[in-house]
């Protein structure tokens, strides 16, 4: 029989959002415990395709009391970002558990019951940092497509290499999949897919473009006017392309195509009526949440979770990292810390005057 372990507080998740978590919740002298399924911080960056730098400049992807390391406008790769993580969780010498996968997390009489692999973990507060990117989308037709056509999603693809000789295709023209076609482009030859979602320049008036969207554009609450006509531009389209033009998509071995829409003797067809005769496949069509491992009344009916700034109508249950959480940066590394600063303040007050707070919630 596993043993079972309690805690005022089990973080789910060691990424960015689960890792300012645990900073503001030690400030308030919480005892907590942060779990992840990853074999070590920051294997969620590691794992993703060898060339990956972050858009926004290292000034903005700290987390609370500690400066992303080097030029603070280098763009940081993707190793970079991983090692960040661990060098935070170390300095902070914040309470992680590697190598724990949660299967569920349901209520019960004294708090909540996080079941594991290993030890049952018991809490009177849960916070869930899993963020914003979960379970890669893949269309349905891909599964009409030619067996002899490699086909990976975004998650997946690490470098041109693993993918065999011949034309490649990669679908969705969004930040992820530009930077992908450009780097297959320059081994093969490569198809990119889905119509063109528009650009913002690196630099703006000999400053770079995040000096102006911080404190402006991001800093107002996801809820404010500004913030609900963004969101609404966004989640009607998609993210346009940041330091990158379709200038720069423009090359002899890349050739931009309109949306795949259906099979054509299993191989994708575009809407201009035409096949595309490729070998690989790259899908670089987004993710998805999914929290059915979590058994609480706070879901909407399409399993995006109901809260105010994180905090949902189940006392002790709450969430970190989601995108337009509060803010507009709220699953970005610079715009988590904020957020975490005031789920850890709610999640202290529960404690009433029994629990000291060291810091006023953020504003």
């Amino acid at each position: 029989m596993s043993r079972t372990e309690r805690y005022e507080a089990i973080v789910i998740g060691a990424g960015q959002a689960g890792l300012a978590a645990g900073y503001w919740l030690a400030k308030h002298d919480v005892d907590f415990l942060i779990v992840d399924a990853n074999a070590r911080v920051g294997d969620v960056w590691r794992n993703r395709w060898d060339s990956l730098r972050l858009f926004t400049p290292a000034r903005y992807s700290a987390l609370p009391g500690m400066r992303f390391p080097g030029d603070p406008y280098h763009l940081p790769s993707r190793t970079e970002v991983a090692d960040y993580l661990e060098w935070y969780a170390q300095a902070n010498d914040l309470p992680i558990r590697t190598g724990v996968r949660v299967r569920q997390v349901r209520r019960a009489d004294a708090g909540f019951e996080v079941d594991t692999d290993g030890v049952q973990l018991q809490a009177d507060n849960v916070i869930i940092a899993t963020g914003a990117f979960q379970t890669p989308v893949i269309p349905g037709i891909s599964q009409q497509l030619d067996p002899g056509i490699m086909q990976l999603h975004s998650s997946g693809y690490r470098n041109p290499r693993q993918l065999p000789d011949g034309d490649a295709l990669v679908v969705g023209a969004a930040n992820s999949g530009a930077q992908i076609a450009l780097e297959i482009s320059r081994a093969r030859n490569t198809l990119l897919a889905g119509r063109s979602v528009g650009s913002m320049p690196r630099r703006v008036l000999g400053r770079d473009l995040f000096d102006w969207l911080w404190p402006t554009v991001m800093r107002p609450g996801a809820d404010s006017a500004i913030g609900r006509r963004i969101q609404r531009d966004i989640l009607s389209s998609t993210d346009k392309l940041i330091g990158m033009s379709e200038a720069d998509l423009d090359s002899p071995s890349l050739k931009r195509v309109g949306r795949v829409v259906g099979v054509r003797e299993g191989k994708p067809q575009l809407e201009d009526g035409s096949v595309a005769s490729v070998k690989s496949i790259v899908w670089c069509t987004g993710f998805r949440p999914d929290f059915r491992w979590i058994d609480a009344p706070v879901f909407d009916d399409g399993g995006t979770p109901r809260h105010t700034r994180g905090v949902t109508a189940v006392p002790g249950l709450y969430f970190l990292g989601l995108r337009f959480l509060y803010r507009l940066n709220s699953s970005l590394i610079g715009g988590v810390g904020a957020d975490a600063e005031f789920v850890a303040s709610a999640l202290a007050s529960r404690y009433g005057a029994s629990r000291p707070s060291l810091l006023s919630p953020a504003a």
